[in-house]
């Protein structure tokens, strides 16, 4: 496949539509977000495919692959901190929906979003804006609102959105960052009271959350 090399007014053009395409279906009410979410998916992948970078440019291959690896190691001190900090105050507890088609579910879905993050939306604005620093700063913040109202993850992915684009400025490589993300994810899924990020909810779901009924 050859190498498209796209206008500033096409980058423009598909940040803005993937964007607004992205917040769109995670404020539409969840029975048709099941419709629309594979939908969204598969037109971000082919505008990213279309682009004809290789495995590696991507950040999909092997390319700093071992480099980066640290990122999970580091991920899961944090998260064991986090537990033992939680546990001493008082706010540890168990995984809703704790089964292994959940969990590997939500780590999937992490690293695709790594995916979108990196080789959609950050490849766009680094053509966009003159500055790489400026330009990791405002995909951080394109991130951290899309996970808006729930305040717990946009303040957590407005940090981690930031750290990760830096990161794969550096090392080039997605695997290690999307499985980071899943960890710590579900590190704040059993830290933080279910109260406060109502299942990792986002948009009109965290909106509409009424909370688990305890068992009788």
């Amino acid at each position: 496949m050859s190498r498209v090399h796209p206008s500033p007014a096409r980058d423009l053009v598909e940040l803005i539509l993937g964007y607004a395409m992205i917040v769109g279906i995670i404020w539409t009410p969840e029975h048709l977000q099941r419709i629309l979410s594979p939908i969204a998916l598969v037109l971000t992948l082919l505008m990213v495919l279309a682009r004809g970078q290789s495995r590696d440019e991507l950040g999909l291959g092997t390319r700093g692959l071992v480099r980066s690896l640290w990122i999970l190691p580091a991920a899961v001190a944090l998260t064991v901190l986090s537990m033992f900090v939680a546990a001493k105050i008082g706010t540890l507890h168990a995984l809703y929906k704790a089964d292994f088609a959940h969990v590997s579910g939500y780590v999937l879905w992490t690293v695709y979003q790594q995916f979108l993050l990196q080789d959609y939306f950050m490849d766009r604005l680094l053509r966009l804006v003159s500055s790489e620093a400026a330009a990791v700063a405002l995909a951080g913040a394109l991130f951290a609102a899309a996970h808006l109202p729930n305040l717990v993850l946009t303040g957590a992915t407005l940090v981690w959105g930031i750290v990760s684009c830096a990161l794969f400025r550096r090392y080039r490589n997605l695997w290690a960052l999307g499985l980071a993300q899943g960890l710590l994810g579900l590190c704040i899924a059993i830290c933080v009271p279910d109260a406060l990020h109502r299942h990792l909810r986002v948009g009109l779901g965290y909106l509409r959350y009424h909370g688990t009924q305890p068992a009788p």
